[in-house]
């Protein structure tokens, strides 16, 4: 087995074939989830300005990291199966969305250390974090979600329909109820909708509120169709994750029958 193809193997394959992420992989997986927090950490100032020195020499880690992790994917990219030439594989790894995401994080990795301000960028790593689940076991988990969903399409779609439906009789009856009296939060539709969907979402910042007794009665409805409206999706997706889980668990129980 050559060089590039044990390379190929740690950075887009399954060497032991147990369904596992490589050693690779998990090394990139670190040093991501590593870059991220020294993101999130250094937009503190107090701790940006003790440890400037430290951040810095940390960024051009990962960008030397990350560079030279796309260079190896470009380069054993020539080992994907197939009858293409090797220039023709790596340029269309190159124009991928792992390599477009790839481009991106390396781009947003070094572009703060030559432009200032833009360190928030950084942040972007995590795409390069959902793009490694696809190996191993994240990879089933992501499909039987997929799968969940798709399977409830329809029921989501109902749920989006009431959701949309209660949003726009809320804002309607605030704005009937409220709008003389406070124009300035109710004395539209469109201005009432802020204040509907915070309250069918069961946030409630707590910044729109009705003081008329119509508008508290009308409210108060409102208030309580948005805990039903939360509970429903939820419902469905529940219901339909735990079936295929099921469905994953009696495929492999009949897989390890057969196997014995």
């Amino acid at each position: 087995m050559s060089l590039r193809h044990r390379a190929w193997l740690q950075l887009n394959g399954d060497p032991p074939g147990d369904g596992h992420l490589s050693p690779g992989n998990w090394a990139l997986a670190i040093i991501i989830i590593i870059a991220v927090v020294a993101s999130i950490v250094s937009t503190e100032p107090d701790i940006e300005a003790q440890y400037s020195t430290l951040f810095l020499r940390m960024e051009w880690f990962f960008g030397a990291a990350f560079s030279l992790e796309y260079a190896a994917r470009i380069w054993t990219a020539a080992e994907e199966p197939g009858t293409q030439s090797d220039l023709r594989k790596q340029l269309a790894f190159i124009f991928s969305p792992l390599g477009l995401i790839d481009l991106a994080v390396l781009i947003v990795t070094l572009l703060p250390i030559l432009v200032p301000g833009v360190g928030v960028l950084r942040l972007t790593r995590l795409l390069r974090l959902v793009m490694l689940a696809k190996f191993g076991h994240f990879s089933s988990a992501f499909r039987d979600l997929a799968l969940a969903i798709h399977s409830r399409r329809y029921e989501l779609y109902v749920t989006i329909a009431l959701a949309g439906f209660l949003l726009l009789i809320g804002a309607t009856a605030l704005y009937l109820a409220e709008g003389s009296v406070q124009p300035e939060k109710f004395g539209s539709i469109p201005r009432a909708l802020w204040w509907s969907i915070i309250t069918l979402t069961t946030v409630g910042y707590g910044d729109v509120s009705p003081i008329t007794p119509v508008g508290k009665i009308m409210a108060s409805i409102v208030a309580l169709a948005g805990i039903g409206l939360v509970a429903m999706p939820t419902g469905i997706m529940a219901a339909a994750f735990s079936e295929a889980m099921q469905q994953r668990r009696e495929e492999l129980h009949k897989n390890d029958h057969h196997d014995s």
